[in-house]
């Protein structure tokens, strides 16, 4: 064995959305960047889960989280989008069901 295999075994194994989620992310993006709403995006990829944050500007919190958790798919399902505050506002076993959560038109009220 040499080191490229023996870092293959031992690494640990990430969580990221694949083709398809993207595309379900991305679609729902597109439209509430056409909308004016949304600016910015990030995609972080993790042990545990995979988060897909969605910003009004790059130098603020993300106002919504798209996430990714495998180890909840038999209990309350996989994916969640959580709010700026960390309230989750819609969880579920299907990624197309839980983004119906933005056809809502939810806007921020700002200060």
């Amino acid at each position: 064995m040499d080191l490229a295999e023996i870092r293959r075994s031992t690494a640990q194994p990430i969580v990221s959305f694949d083709r398809r989620e993207l595309s379900e992310i991305l679609k729902v993006y597109g439209r509430m960047v056409a909308a004016g709403e949304w600016r910015d995006y990030a995609i972080d990829t993790l042990k545990d889960r995979a988060v897909f944050s969605i910003f009004r500007r790059s130098s603020e919190m993300p106002l919504f989280r798209i996430e990714k958790e495998p180890r909840l798919a038999r209990r309350q399902g996989a994916y969640s989008v959580v709010a700026a505050g960390g309230m989750i506002l819609k969880r579920g076993h299907e990624l197309a069901q839980v983004l119906r959560v933005f056809d809502k038109s939810l806007k921020l009220v700002s200060d």
